[in-house]
């Protein structure tokens, strides 16, 4: 019987450039996810977070200036990346059900990398906390924390089954809630320690040694940082890059003119810290240093990454690795008045993306197309020449490492869900072309409810204004709302089209 490593690309009906892969080694991936880390960097064209190593990265690979998440919190951004699937394909809306309560045959990215004969595994935050997917791991993942045992061991291998007889159990939907408020301390913190002394130091140490012992490949190696992700913990030194009197507050703190209320919400996820006000105002003080504490964190996570590709780099495998790095949403900072995601504003489900492949004609080139979550499936697939699922909604932009600037996506899109009181639930579908924004908010029950939301980047970048109710934008509205309700079908870039 042929083994499900011997299988080749010819075999899986591939392409013949991909076929001609199979000659040689196949490419390995390094999958780099960091928790709430909005795209503020200096591959950016950003000077507020400091972030030397990913900005090598960038000089190596290819930034994408305008790639969106699906929707802007962890487990439905993560979910819909890590199966390919929009949203409201996998039901999974919110951080306590698995994917696979709604969908329990669906071939995640890492386990069809699994089933075509590299060795997975995941470490840190891949899934959304206590979501792990099993099926994923050829290596049972592994998260860091007191008393956890080490990766690859028989005593990891145990505590991950155990929690897949814990979901099975629970229907595949875990208990919502999380710590109370008088148990989360505060908001942040910059304790005097060494980077392994923090759980993200943890991680870069465990994937530095997963790296040595899975060096003869293929692997499809996923490393999850948690950091920016409150609480906003990092070594001092790292808070030592920002001095506090040279910190600055955003420059637009008010909700948009005009905005409907549904688009907003209270920070509830920041107010469950002890030091922050359950409701008002966030003092100026207060303000300062929390962007403080986030930008420091976000340094802190800049340099495991830095570790770990150091790593790659030393063992020789770079050449033949791609390496992707992606934040799981944007993330407010008292922009619009909102803190944390929630929401689809720019910063919210605007996301950082910056893919380094073998053998890429053009490095260090910016795109600016289009790009979505979803299009990561794909696109690994592509590069790696390995066949994707079936039904898979997005489109692989690899074509773009090497010709940046070719026509591509007309819109990219996002959604986020709502209670309205009298109403229920509420779904606020949003589309972004490259000059505008439109979000429509409806219910469950058509014609009880409906707000739309219009911001034209071009005049107003902050979004400092909802501009749907003018007279003169009303065929506008008309028009995008059309193209919002004809969905990502109708947006895939020519290529996909066979244009």
């Amino acid at each position: 019987m042929t083994s499900r490593r011997s299988f080749t690309a010819g075999m899986l009906g591939l392409p013949a450039v991909a076929a001609s892969q199979a000659r040689k080694p196949r490419p390995n991936v390094l999958f780099i996810a960091v928790d709430d880390l909005r795209p503020d960097l200096g591959c950016y064209g950003s000077p507020n977070i400091k972030s030397p190593n990913i900005d090598a990265l960038a000089r190596q690979g290819t930034v994408f200036t305008r790639a969106y998440c699906q929707q802007a919190v962890c487990s439905p951004s993560r979910t819909s990346l890590l199966t390919g699937l929009r949203p409201d394909t996998t039901k999974v809306y919110e951080l306590q059900t698995h994917f696979r309560k709604n969908l329990p045959e669906v071939v995640t990215l890492p386990q069809r990398f699994r089933e075509s004969g590299y060795a997975t595994t995941g470490l840190g935050k891949i899934y959304h906390g206590g979501l792990d997917d099993s099926r994923s791991w050829s290596i049972p993942s592994w998260v860091p924390g007191p008393n956890r045992p080490a990766w690859n061991t028989p005593a990891n291998a145990e505590r991950n089954a155990e929690r897949d007889r814990e979901l099975a159990a629970m229907n595949m939907k875990q208990t919502a809630g999380g710590a109370p408020r008088s148990a989360r301390g505060p908001s942040w913190a910059a304790p005097d320690v060494g980077d392994d002394d923090l759980n993200d130091g943890k991680t870069a140490a465990t994937a530095i040694g997963a790296l040595r012992s899975l060096k003869d490949g293929p692997f499809f190696l996923a490393v999850g940082f948690l950091k920016p992700h409150l609480p906003f913990i990092a070594p001092k030194r790292y808070f030592d890059l920002y001095p506090r009197d040279k910190v600055e507050a955003v420059d637009y703190p008010e909700a948009p003119a005009n905005v409907p209320p549904v688009a907003l919400h209270n920070s509830g996820e920041l107010r469950n810290y002890n030091d922050i006000p359950q409701k008002g105002e966030i003092s100026e003080e207060k303000r300062l240093d929390l962007v403080r504490a986030y930008f420091a964190s976000a340094s802190y996570t800049d340099a495991q990454i830095g570790r770990v590709i150091g790593e790659l780099d030393r063992l020789g495998l770079r050449e033949n690795t791609v390496v992707v790095l992606w934040g799981d949403h944007g993330y407010h900072l008292g922009d619009h008045g909102l803190w944390n995601k929630h929401s689809n504003f720019e910063k919210a489900v605007h996301v950082p993306l910056v893919v380094s492949a073998p053998g890429q004609k053009k490095r260090g080139a910016g795109t600016s197309a289009l790009t979505e979550f979803v299009d990561i499936y794909p696109s690994l697939c592509e590069l790696c020449g390995v066949q994707a699922a079936e039904g898979l909604e997005g489109t692989s932009f690899a074509p773009l490492l090497n010709d940046p600037g070719r026509r591509w996506k007309p819109a990219a899109f996002s959604q986020y869900p709502r209670n309205v009181a009298g109403v229920g639930p509420v779904m606020g579908h949003s589309i972004r072309t490259e000059r505008y924004r439109l979000t429509e908010w409806l219910p469950d029950e058509p014609g009880k409810f409906r707000e739309v939301e219009l911001y034209d980047y071009r005049k107003d970048p902050n979004e400092s204004a909802n501009v749907a109710g003018k007279p003169e934008n009303g065929s506008l509205v008309a028009k995008l709302t059309e193209q919002l309700h004809a969905g990502w079908r109708a947006a895939r870039p020519p290529l996909a089209k066979g244009l």
